[in-house]
C-alpha cells in the first residue's frame, strides 16, 4: 500500500511517499512489521468512528493508535516487549475535548483566598461582610463571575444591601460584562444621577425610575470602573504551577484537549513553556483575543499578530488557530442581544421595556474582522449569546461568503444559546460551527424559563435540531473560576455536561426544558469528541479511536451507553491516556 507521511523540519512540512505492507482493521491500518508498545484488551472500546463501532481491543505505538479490533485480531499483533493490559470489560472512550475554557485565569482565581459556594444573596452578603472585616476601610472588595441566574434569589444584590455589609469599602460585584456596585464604588467612579455615557461605545447605567439615582447595576460599562485590588498576585512561576495543576485536574475527568478562548501573549507563553518542559497534558487550541474598537488599522494589526505568531504553525499539542471577539453581553446577567425586548425584569434589574441587550460590534466592523481573519487562515468566533447576536453573526458570515466560500474555514459561533430556525438553516448552508455550554442549561434554565417563557426558550440550545440538520456543534464549559470540576462556577466535569444533553434538566426545577430537543447517547458523545475535533480542524487527528489517530483515550467506571441515565453524571475516570502515555490514574 502507498501512503504519504508528513515530517516537520523547523516550520517546513515535507511530504514523503512511502510503501508499506499494512493490515486493515476497522477501516484503519497497522504496520505489519512493527509491534505495538501497548495493547488494551478485554474492553468495550467505543470508537466514535463513522459507524460508531464497538471493539474489544486497541493497540498503541508511540503517540498513535496502531489498530483497533477484536481481542483475537489485536492480540496477534503483540511482540515480545508489548505490554498487554486486560481492562476486565471496562468501557474506553476517546479522550474528551472541552471547546471553551479560560484555564490561565481559572487556575489562579483563588490564589489569594478560597471563595465559598454562593447560592443566595445572603451567601453573597456574608462573603462581602467577611471581606470587609478583613480589609482596611477604603480597600476594594471585588467579586468576579457570580451569576445571578445561579442564585436562588434570581436577582442582583442591590446597592443598599451591599452598603449595609460594607459601608466603608467600595464593592464591585462583577458578573460577566455587567455588575452591581455599592454607593462608595459608584461615588469613587463619579457615577451619579447625572452620569451619561458619551464615548459612543455600548453600555447602560440602570437608574431608579422613581428617584432617578443609579441603582448600582451597570451593563457593559466596566470601562468606567477603576478599582485597585487588595489581593496578592501570583508570580509567573506560581501562575505556571497553578496552570499545570489545573490541566492535571482536567485529565482526572477525562479531558485530553481544550480550547483556550481569548488568549493573549502571556497565555501563549505559559502553554508554550509547559509544552517545552513536557508538562502540557492537554492538547490546546488557542483563540487570540482581539479588541474590536478604535481605528481599523489597530484592529487589523492585532489579527495580523496572530497570523504571524510562531504558534500559528500546526502542532498537535499547541496551536494558535482562532480569533475571538465579544459581539454581545450575557444571558447570565441580562445583556445578551435579543431580537425582541427582554422585558421589564426584577431578576435582571431591567427597567426599560424596550431594552434588547447590548450589541458590542456593529455589522460593518464585524464583517471586516471576520473577513480579515478568514483570509489569514484564522478561524473567527464571536461571543454571541442572544438570538439577535447569533442572527447578526450568521449574517456576517453570509456576507463574507459572498466574497469567498467560508465552509472550509469553519467560522464559529461561541455560546450560541438562543437560536432560531432561520439561523440554524443558514448555519447548515454555510458550514458554520458552534461552541455550546450545556451546563448553562442545567444551572440557568430555571431562571431563563421564568424570564422568557416556553416559546422564547424553544430554540435555547436546540441539540436535536442541530444534529438533525447536520450542523456541527461541540460542547464546552466556559470554565473561568476555581480548580475542581464540580465546584467551579462553570463546572467543567464533562459527564455533567453529557448528562445535561440527555436530560435537559434545569437545577431546582421539576421538569426538563423542552425535552423534544433531547439527543441520543451516541450524539452526546460526539458532542464532546469528534465534533469538537471538527471545530478545531483536527477530526483526522483525534476525536475517535481509529488507526493512525493520536492515542488519546480514557477508561471509565461504567458503560455510558447502557447505564441508567441518572448515573451518567456520576461517571468517574479510571485512566486518562494522552499520546499513548498515562497522564492520570485513579488511586
Amino acid at each position: 500500500m502507498i501512503f504519504k507521511t508528513r515530517i516537520r523540519s523547523g516550520n517546513t512540512a515535507l511530504w514523503i511517499v512511502c510503501a508499506v505492507t499494512v493490515l486493515s482493521l476497522f477501516g484503519g491500518a497497522v504496520f505489519a512489521n512493527e509491534f505495538p508498545a501497548v495493547i488494551l484488551h478485554d474492553a468495550k472500546i467505543v470508537t466514535v468512528n463513522s459507524g460508531f463501532e464497538i471493539a474489544q481491543a486497541i493497540a498503541l505505538k508511540g503517540e498513535r493508535i496502531q489498530a483497533v479490533g477484536s481481542n483475537e485480531d489485536i492480540l496477534k499483533l503483540a511482540g515480545p516487549d508489548t505490554k498487554q493490559i486486560s481492562l476486565g470489560g471496562k468501557t474506553v472512550l476517546p479522550g474528551l475535548i472541552d471547546s471553551h475554557v479560560h484555564a490561565t485565569g481559572a487556575a489562579v482565581y483563588e490564589f489569594d483566598h478560597e471563595i465559598p459556594p454562593l447560592e443566595t444573596i445572603d451567601d453573597v452578603l456574608k462573603y462581602v461582610q467577611k471581606r470587609a472585616e478583613i480589609l482596611e476601610d477604603g480597600q476594594w472588595i471585588i467579586m468576579n463571575q457570580v451569576f445571578i441566574t445561579r442564585l436562588r434569589d434570581q436577582r442582583f444584590p442591590n446597592r443598599q444591601e451591599l452598603d449595609s455589609v460594607a459601608p466603608n469599602n467600595p464593592v464591585y460585584f462583577r458578573t460577566g460584562p455587567d455588575a452591581a456596585l455599592n454607593s462608595m464604588a459608584l461615588k469613587l467612579n463619579g457615577i451619579d444621577k447625572d452620569f451619561k455615557i458619551t464615548d459612543g461605545l455600548p453600555g447602560k447605567i440602570e437608574m431608579d425610575p422613581t428617584t432617578g439615582e443609579p441603582t448600582g447595576v451597570i451593563r457593559a460599562a466596566g470601562r468606567f470602573i477603576k478599582t485597585q485590588s487588595s489581593e496578592k498576585s501570583p508570580s509567573p512561576e506560581e501562575r505556571m504551577a497553578q496552570l499545570e495543576k489545573l490541566l492535571q485536574d482536567y485529565n482526572s475527568v477525562g479531558i485530553t484537549s481544550i480550547v483556550q478562548r481569548s488568549a493573549g501573549e502571556s497565555d501563549v507563553t505559559m502553554f508554550q513553556t509547559l509544552k517545552d518542559q513536557g508538562k502540557l497534558t492537554c492538547r490546546t487550541f488557542l483563540c487570540w483575543g482581539v479588541s474590536p474598537d478604535g481605528e481599523w488599522s489597530k484592529v487589523a494589526e492585532q489579527i495580523q499578530k496572530a497570523a504571524d505568531h510562531p504558534a500559528h504553525a500546526y502542532d498537535n499539542l499547541l496551536w494558535l488557530r482562532g480569533v475571538k471577539v465579544f459581539l454581545d453581553g450575557g444571558m447570565l446577567t441580562g445583556s445578551a442581544w435579543m431580537q425582541k425586548p427582554w422585558g421589564v425584569s426584577t431578576i435582571y434589574s431591567i427597567t426599560d421595556p424596550e431594552y434588547r441587550g447590548v450589541l458590542n460590534i456593529q455589522p460593518d466592523r464585524m464583517y471586516e474582522i471576520a473577513k480579515h481573519c478568514l483570509e489569514r487562515d484564522l478561524q473567527i468566533t464571536a461571543h454571541s449569546v442572544g438570538d439577535g447576536a447569533v442572527k447578526a453573526l450568521v449574517e456576517t458570515y453570509e456576507r463574507v461568503n459572498n466574497d469567498f466560500p467560508v465552509r472550509d474555514k469553519r467560522p464559529c459561533i461561541t455560546h450560541c444559546n438562543f437560536m432560531s430556525e432561520e439561523s440554524i438553516l443558514k448555519m447548515k448552508a454555510l458550514g458554520i460551527v458552534a461552541d455550546i455550554q450545556p451546563i448553562w442549561l442545567h444551572l440557568d434554565g430555571r431562571t431563563l424559563l421564568k424570564q422568557f417563557g416556553e416559546e422564547r426558550t424553544r430554540f435555547f440550545q436546540p441539540y436535536k435540531t442541530l444534529f438533525d440538520q447536520g450542523v456541527i456543534v461541540g460542547g464546552g464549559s466556559d470554565h473561568m473560576q476555581r480548580i475542581g470540576s464540580l465546584r467551579s462556577v462553570n463546572p467543567y466535569n464533562p459527564f455533567l455536561g453529557l448528562w445535561t444533553t440527555l436530560t435537559r434538566q434545569p437545577r431546582w426545577s421539576d421538569s426538563p426544558l423542552h425535552p423534544e430537543q433531547l439527543i441520543t447517547r451516541e450524539q452526546a458523545l460526539k458532542f464532546y469528541t469528534i465534533n469538537n475535533a471538527w471545530l478545531t480542524f483536527e477530526e483526522q487527528e483525534k476525536g475517535s479511536l481509529e488507526a493512525g489517530k493520536l492515542a488519546d483515550l480514557i477508561v471509565i467506571d461504567r458503560d455510558i451507553l447502557t447505564c441508567p441515565v441518572e448515573e451518567v453524571r456520576a461517571i468517574t475516570v479510571e485512566q486518562t491516556w494522552l499520546g499513548g502515555k498515562v497522564v492520570y490514574e485513579k488511586k
